[in-house]
């Protein structure tokens, strides 16, 4: 029996289309004290992009 390559056991063709819905968000946010800004980054779903927009 041959030898198996690890990459080989991995199924990677079953997530291929749902990276495309996902998006990434970044919000720039002033800090009070010093007001330098600092940045919130979060991945979602583009279904809950307006909804995370406003719970931001």
């Amino acid at each position: 029996m041959g030898k198996v390559s690890k990459n080989s056991k991995v199924d990677r063709g079953k997530n291929i289309g749902e990276s495309k819905n996902m998006v990434k968000i970044i919000k720039a946010v002033k800090s009070a004290k010093g007001g330098s800004y600092a940045f919130k980054e979060k991945i979602v779903h583009k279904d809950l992009l307006q909804q995370t927009l406003k719970d931001l």
